[in-house]
């Protein structure tokens, strides 16, 4: 701790005079890109520095310099500065448990900004989490702190390279992301000004403790994971009958279930094995002990499509030898194998939620970003966007409502900072039936940079290049409301309405 406090000091000692101080126009670069693998930073080591042309095609287009560099014994970083600056730093998240240096904002450098992401100090696949075996270093940085000494190092090889710091700092990320992003504002609220939250994975030991108890449901065998208990066509009937009977509930048939909790769906009218109810009963329910609920259950919608219910909760295809079954399987033993218990032989299907709590106490200090006080972070003036799809099948988009009204009854003056919004039709970080993309960059710079508080946020669903819908994401609690006239396709027929 001493080590990084010092390293935190030495790097804030390197930065040029007016750190912090707003600026007004976009720059140019002044040092030489390849001059940076000579900087000396602590604790970071600069391992390429290369110039990278403009580009006409591909996600990044504008020219930079691309930095490469090791923070500490293994969190790796890459950091693209445009040639063109507009003076801004974002940060991209990573997905699952990262291990590959992942960056969910970096099409940003075509419009300027200097962005980073990280592997969070370790490599290896996203679905495997044997690097945390016994190494608390790994958890930690994994956890928390990646993402931090990230943004730290990222920030001084800016200001070095440009002459002078970022006047805005940002941070957007999606699922495990979206956890970070909340790390972010809770534990670290002075890292970044503006913060958007996708769908997060934020308390990991209740998702873990969710994916176990649906996955004793949907595979009760450990032995019999080929045994699909439900084909992607029954998945397909489920989610018709479901859509047959609560579509209108919002006053629109367009294939949307709009708000699934007024969806009132009887289970024991599908044509279904006695096996399959029970396990939709379990998936459907909140996930209890005699604590209480430790997380809400999956809301109707998103059963039959092929990124949905069949990759994350059921399975599609029966796996391989040594493979898991679904994205959940995956998702869920890992955390109790190498995150909770470091047992790499723990056997889900005779876990008992009953001392969940206990098991997870130290794991949980590192992984959950459960805290509802953003005070340090607003203090500051920061702003917090929170999305999610209504039909997410990984992590259920209850639990992101769960920490809105949490931060709200903290605080009720919290939608001055920090607004939620609910994108029907809409699977993990996208996809889904529904309209899945919105300028999240652009809304939480202008709230941010010019006070303009997000009340109407246009998302999109784009096929062959062509918007074929649009709507409009109100903040939770409102709801699009349709005006009575006017395509149902067009954010325009629609109102935002508590």
């Amino acid at each position: 701790m001493k080590r990084r406090f010092v390293a935190a000091i030495a790097i804030a000692s390197v930065l040029p005079a007016g750190y912090g101080l707003l600026g007004a126009a976009p720059q140019t670069a002044r040092t030489g890109c390849a001059q940076l693998t000579a900087l000396r930073l602590p604790d970071i080591k600069i391992s390429e520095a290369a110039q990278i042309p403009a580009a006409n095609t591909g996600a990044i287009r504008a020219a930079h310099c691309r930095v490469n560099g090791v923070i500490g014994t293994e969190i790796r970083f890459s950091l693209l500065l445009p040639d063109v600056w507009n003076q801004k730093f974002t940060m991209g998240g990573g997905g699952g448990f990262v291990g590959s240096i992942q960056n969910s904002a970096q099409s940003t450098v075509n419009t300027g900004y200097a962005t980073v992401g990280t592997d969070t100090g370790h490599q290896g696949s996203g679905t495997d989490a044997s690097w945390a075996y016994n190494n608390l270093e790994r958890q930690v940085n994994f956890g928390y702190l990646a993402v931090h000494r990230t943004a730290e190092a990222a920030k001084a090889i800016i200001a070095s390279y440009y002459g002078t710091a970022p006047t805005r700092n940002y941070f957007q990320g999606c699922s495990r992301g979206g956890g970070q992003a909340l790390m972010e504002a809770q534990r670290f609220p002075t890292d970044f000004d503006g913060i958007v939250s996708g769908a997060p994975a934020y308390d990991w030991t209740g998702i873990a403790a969710v994916m176990i108890r649906n996955m004793q449901a949907v595979f009760p065998d450990p032995q019999k994971l080929n045994a699909l208990m439900f084909t992607p066509d029954t998945l397909k009937t489920v989610e018709a009958k479901i859509v047959e009977a609560c579509d209108a509930r919002d006053g629109v048939t367009d294939g949307l279930i709009d708000d699934p909790r007024q969806c009132t769906f009887d289970v024991n009218t599908l044509s279904l094995t006695d096996a399959q109810k029970s396990a939709l009963k379990v998936i459907y329910a909140p996930t209890t002990n005699r604590d209480g609920e430790i997380y809400p259950g999956q809301p109707f919608g998103g059963e039959g499509q092929a990124a949905g219910w069949p990759q994350w909760i059921t399975g599609s295809t029966p796996p391989q030898p040594g493979q898991a079954p679904s994205l959940r399987f995956a998702f869920g033993t890992g955390i109790f194998k190498y995150l909770v218990f470091n047992d790499p032989n723990w056997d889900y299907s005779k876990y008992d939620l009953s001392n969940l709590k206990k098991d997870t106490a130290l794991a949980a200090t590192f992984l959950n970003a459960t805290n509802p006080d953003l005070s340090g972070f607003s203090s500051r003036g920061g702003k917090l966007i929170l999305w999610h799809g209504w039909a997410d099948p990984a992590l259920s988009p209850l639990a992101s409502i769960r920490y809105h009204d949490q931060v709200l009854a903290r605080d009720p003056n919290a939608r001055s900072y920090f607004r939620t919004f609910l994108m029907p039709g809409v699977l993990h970080c996208g996809g889904g039936v529904g309209p899945d993309t919105a300028d999240w960059t652009t809304t939480i710079a202008d709230w941010v940079e010019n006070g303009k508080a997000p009340d109407r946020v246009i998302a999109t669903k784009v096929a062959n290049g062509a918007v074929t819908r649009s709507r409009p994401l109100c903040p939770y609690p409102q709801k699009a409301v349709y005006s009575g006239s006017g395509s149902t396709d067009d954010e325009r027929s629609f109102v935002c309405r508590l």
